[in-house]
């Protein structure tokens, strides 16, 4: 997928609001795993919608209406004076934080090298057992995933579970013949202490599935 392509198709706020096809999807995914610039926007943008979420989940301040008559609720009651001004202000305060704040540090962060947890897996155990990761809370860390060689898959499709069995999220991986161990970064902040497995298909040229095994480790906030 092309980078100018990515940029004029909107893929990155398409991804975040959950509007792109599967098919799409993937080729976005497998796009910022290899490009910078996409994957920033992508963190910043994910970083925007968290603290929308903060800001907007406060109640607003209820309105107490005249004794003695009927106001009926509705969608243009938002534009009135005492719902308008204080949603504006909200917006105005998680746009400047987001632009002064969260971008700048992003930015920074992503210039900056740092020396990162890390624990490799064998795809293809299917023990309970598996490493252990000690990181700071809400620090990334890198996992290498060793996966068996095969050159009949275009692609992976790789999906990390918790101790509960719900997915976390999934990840497509390329394939490469020459290549039998990948490095992913992922971000802890998204992640709580516990037991984690990921899963691992194999796609092929025409699409179809096949599972190839799953790896588990444990993940331990340092105190």
């Amino acid at each position: 997928m092309d980078h100018n392509e990515v940029v004029r198709e909107k893929m990155t706020e398409r991804y975040l609001l959950q509007e792109l096809d599967p098919v799409v999807r993937d080729e976005f995914e497998e796009h910022f795993f290899d490009c910078p610039e996409c994957a920033l926007d992508v963190r910043a943008g994910a970083a925007f919608v968290e603290q929308s979420k903060v800001v907007l989940a406060e109640k607003p301040a209820v309105v107490c209406a005249p004794v003695g008559r009927n106001v009926k609720p509705g969608w243009f009651a938002w534009l009135r004076p005492a719902f308008a001004v204080p949603a504006l202000a909200l917006l105005l305060l998680v746009l400047g934080y987001q632009n002064l704040v969260t971008y700048p540090r992003l930015r920074q962060a992503q210039r900056r090298p740092e020396a990162l947890p890390w624990a490799a897996i064998n795809v293809g155990t299917y023990g309970s057992g598996g490493p252990l990761i000690t990181k700071f809370p809400g620090q990334d860390f890198l996992l290498f995933v060793r996966i068996p060689p095969d050159g009949n898959y275009s692609r992976y499709h790789a999906v990390l579970y918790d101790s509960s069995a719900q997915p976390e999220w999934t990840l497509t991986i390329p394939a490469n013949p020459a290549t039998d161990e990948w490095p992913i970064r992922i971000p802890g902040a998204s992640l709580n202490t516990g037991n984690y497995t990921l899963k691992l298909t194999g796609i092929t040229a025409e699409g179809q599935a096949r599972e190839i095994g799953q790896a588990a480790f444990e993940l331990q906030d340092q105190k």
